[in-house]
């Protein structure tokens, strides 16, 4: 028997300012008020829908990207042209070199990391988030003003947080540019919609061509020297994607990448970027190029969010002993920005249309995956002997965007990260709703 659930009245709205019954164009239904991770639910839903819709009738389509995918038997032995090995490596287990890092001798490291060793170390992870790294920005602003912001050894970041992660590892001197690249945007800046029957022959509903742009603007080559500097330092920043061939996370470090002597790694770090913050089906992802067995094959990467939100370090990577390697002074910390509230978010899922209910869907699984990534870190920070440290949106932190990226609501955002971190009070030290006897 169905039974009618209770309509809204009238001129009321739903939770993103669209009449519930009302249809509308292809482009309004990717009305977005956020990117990257932080999407309506509408949205979301389309796009869980639109992965089965090509699934089921569109397979082999003329106008979809011509792929020359990478065989599983060669997965083990493919790099991208042009690279060393060691640019990248799995994200769920430790990289395939770790037993030569783990026996180096006290020369090798010095000579790789020479402003590393000897010296007290921070870590730093950047969530996802879409608009709502706003907050991540301003936490970085704040804690400068404080003059309490240490430079961090290690900064890894994840869609938006891969947007800010550069910016970060730099300093505060690019606090300015940083600023500027997440309040200089609108949605036109981000992503171009595609129309519905363009939508079903393609990869993706909308083009990204305008963010690739606003990247490109901002991480320029003078960015990269500055990363390839600091690399060579002995300091690190890694960038997380999904393989979505392999449904594996892979970490890509970026400043290995900055420092080959490649005409193209400005290309590629900014392509790794895009990727990570490549939501499947809704935004088109990303093809690298790969050789193996002397052969050019081509790999899909989407949003590291699609595995984790955020990362500290490389799952499987015996930590106790890169301390020891490296003489670190005093309890490393270890510092976490979750550009997202955790509490829950209720709307009422009325009418209860397939859209609606997978978008509502999605973003529980992507709530609980966040929650359950701060516990996955802090795990690892009582095991290896780390400070641990997180920050979050605040939960009464309740204004609007008016769009996907809405320039007023990203400095509101912005503005409360600012104080935050400016008095020094942002920081917990144990996971949500957990309480050590």
């Amino acid at each position: 028997m169905t039974t009618k659930r209770h309509q809204p009245k009238a001129g009321n709205n739903t939770r993103h300012g669209v009449d519930s019954g009302s249809q509308r164009h292809a482009m309004q239904l990717f009305d977005f008020q956020v990117v990257w991770r932080r999407i309506p639910d509408k949205a979301w839903g389309w796009g869980v829908l639109l992965t089965f819709v090509l699934m089921a009738i569109m397979q082999g389509c003329a106008s979809a990207p011509k792929r020359n995918p990478l065989p599983q038997n060669l997965s083990a032995e493919a790099k991208v042209p042009g690279y060393s090995e060691f640019i990248r490596f799995w994200g769920d287990g430790p990289p395939p070199y770790m037993h030569e890092w783990y026996t180096a001798s006290g020369t090798e490291i010095e000579h790789f990391f020479p402003d590393i060793v000897g010296r007290e170390q921070v870590y730093l992870a950047i969530s996802g988030g879409g608009d709502n790294g706003a907050y991540g920005v301003g936490i970085l602003r704040g804690w400068t003003a404080a003059g309490t912001r240490p430079e961090f050894a290690l900064v890894t970041g994840i869609s938006t947080g891969a947007i800010i992660a550069p910016f970060a590892f730099l300093g505060p001197k690019y606090d300015g540019r940083l600023k500027e690249a997440y309040t200089s945007m609108r949605t036109k800046d981000i992503v171009k919609m595609r129309g519905a029957l363009a939508t079903l022959r393609s990869d993706a509903a909308g083009d990204t061509a305008p963010l690739k742009a606003h990247i490109a603007k901002y991480v320029d080559q003078e960015m990269i020297d500055a990363i390839a500097r600091e690399h060579r330092r002995g300091r690190r920043l890694f960038i997380g994607t999904t393989n979505l061939d392999a449904m594996r996370p892979v970490l890509w470090n970026i400043g290995e990448i900055a420092t080959s002597g490649n005409p193209d790694a400005g290309d590629l770090i900014r392509t790794i970027m895009l990727a990570s913050a490549s939501i499947p089906a809704v935004f088109p992802p990303q093809y690298i190029p790969v050789e193996a067995g002397g052969q050019r094959y081509d790999e899909i990467h989407v949003d590291g969010g699609t595995i984790a939100q955020a990362f500290l370090y490389p799952m499987g990577v015996d930590w106790p002993i890169i301390l020891k390697q490296l003489k670190v002074k005093g309890k490393p910390r270890g510092y976490i920005i979750r550009n997202s509230r955790l509490a829950p978010d209720w709307v009422s899922v009325d009418p209860p249309k397939t859209l609606m209910i997978a978008g509502r869907a999605a973003s529980a699984m992507i709530r609980s995956q966040g929650i359950g990534d701060l516990y996955r870190m802090y795990l690892a920070s009582l095991r290896d002997g780390l400070g641990y440290y997180w920050t979050a949106i605040p939960d009464d932190f309740d204004v609007k965007p008016k769009e996907m990226f809405d320039p007023e609501y990203m400095q509101q955002l912005m503005e409360v990260g600012y104080r935050r971190a400016k008095s020094g009070e942002t920081w917990k030290t144990e996971p949500p709703r957990y309480k050590i006897k």
